[in-house]
Formats: structure tokens, sequence, C-alpha cells
């Protein structure tokens, strides 16, 4: 189940619907005659839509989701591909390239607050980057995923194949790029490609209560262990250690909350928050 739309919802441009609720951001794909597949007129608007809610304070998380019964069906085959290539304009197809990896995974993966998606319907081949690119996703039990590209002559467009990667084993990966069989949102979560699996009925209740969760967390360090587990992921060991003490530091600089301190205090003096330790400290 997406979003709903009520008398909250605000209209961002075309293709793009924003609700605000107790600190979470329901960002809504709105072409669900399309399935919200994405157009470069949705792309552009979705990099304006994350530059505006970086600095919103209505917004503490994102959550991605599609209008109708789908999350995205993909890229527009017609408006992002055949319209640009047909126009022999190179300028125009370097833009339109630009605009979609940039909010689909050079700002999405790095954003600067917390992003879930919500799957709640249809999930193919390019939108595979959106959904990989937040941070963490549920997803409906029953929507159906797919990497359909293979039975069209092509390959996973993009950086599909890269996001797989960098979610799930090499043989579930490859299975699915090269029969372009579906699979429904059960196998989605065996897989790791998402968190969790809940029925429709709870897929907004679900994502709601683990946004809540994050909106109550210290921001800065939210950031600082976010960014830091998804660079240093990349990096040799020495470097990654150097970096993260670099961003644990950042993080109590920037912190005006001395969430550090308090956090110890609470621990090792008042002793009154020791989430799952409290059967085995006795002091």
């Amino acid at each position: 189940m997406a979003a709903p739309i009520t008398e909250k919802t605000e209209v961002w441009g075309n293709t793009v619907l924003v609700e605000f609720d107790e600190g979470i951001a329901w960002v809504t794909l709105n072409r669900p005659g399309k399935r919200n597949a994405m157009s470069p007129t949705l792309n552009d608007e979705m990099v304006r839509t994350l530059d505006a809610l970086e600095g919103d304070p209505r917004c503490k998380v994102l959550v991605l989701t599609g209008a109708g019964d789908s999350f995205s069906a993909g890229m527009d085959l017609k408006e992002y591909f055949r319209e640009v290539d047909e126009s022999g304009d190179t300028g125009l197809q370097i833009r339109v390239r630009r605009a979609s990896a940039e909010w689909q995974w050079k700002r999405l993966s790095n954003w600067s607050k917390p992003t879930i998606a919500m799957v709640n319907g249809w999930c193919f081949g390019g939108a595979f980057t959106p959904l990989v690119a937040c941070d963490l996703a549920i997803t409906d039990e029953e929507a159906q995923y797919g990497l359909s590209e293979i039975n069209w002559g092509i390959p996973p467009g993009g950086v599909v194949s890269r996001a797989l990667a960098a979610t799930v084993s090499q043989r579930d990966a490859l299975y699915f790029i090269m029969t372009g069989e579906p699979f429904d949102g059960r196998r989605a979560a065996e897989m790791r490609l998402v968190n969790e699996a809940v029925p429709a009925a709870r897929l907004r209740e679900r994502t709601r209560e683990l946004a809540l969760k994050l909106a109550s967390m210290n921001p800065v360090v939210m950031r600082a262990a976010k960014v830091g587990y998804k660079l240093a992921q990349e990096m040799p060991w020495e470097q990654a250690e150097d970096y993260l003490y670099a961003k644990l530091e950042q993080s109590q600089f920037l912190d005006a909350d001395t969430g550090r301190q308090k956090g110890l205090s609470q621990f090792l003096d008042e002793k009154t928050f020791r989430p799952g330790l409290t059967a085995y400290l006795n002091d």
C-alpha cells in the first residue's frame, strides 16, 4: 500500500507527491498510469525534491514509494529511451542520464537523512537502483520484482547490476539477471534485497513504525553512522579505521545535543538505558 493521498499531500511538480507526517516525508512517485516508470521529467523533479527535503526541518526520515499498485516499473522506455534516442541530441542524452543517476543513486545513497524504500507493488529494472540506494527497505510480500531486460535482448541498464552486487549473493543476482524470471517480496526478503516482507495490509504501518524509530534518533550521529558504513565498506581496513574515527570526532563536534555524553551517562551513571543487556549487567 502506497502513502495515501490526503489533504496533507503536497504536489511537488507533475510526477512527485510529498506528505509530511511526524518527521516522515512520504515521497511518492506519481505516474500510476505508467506504473511509476521513471521519465526524464520525474528524474528532474526527484533531484529537486531531494535537494529541498534535505534542508526541510519537517523531514527527518524519507520514505520512497509509488502511487497505485507499483513502486516503479523502471525506466520509461518511450520517454527515457526512444524519444531521447530519436532526438539525435547527444547533449540531451547526457543531461537525461545525469539527472537519472543523480537522484537514483548518487544523492540518495549518501543522503544526509535516513531513507526507507516502501515497495508496494511492481519493482522492475531500473527501479532496483533507488531501491538499493535507500538505507532500508520494507516490501509487500506479494510485490512483484523482475530484471526482464534479457528478454528484450539487452543487459540490465544503468547501475542496476552494481546495485544487486551490493545487496544479494552472486548466485541470486546472476540467476535473475540471466533468466529474466520474476520473484515476489518474500523471495526479495530471503535474498536480503529488502529488510522485511509483510502483508500488504501492514506495509504502511510497519514502514511508519520503522521511520518513527529512525526519526527519534540523534540526526548528527545517524548521518555519521550510515554514511560512515557505506563509504568505509569500499576502503582498506587501515583507511577505514582512520576515516571512521574522523567521522566519530566530526559527529561529536557537530552534535549540539551532546548525544555521546548523554548516552554514556545513561549507561554508566544513571543506569537507565541498557538495551538488551539488563539481564547480564548487575552494576
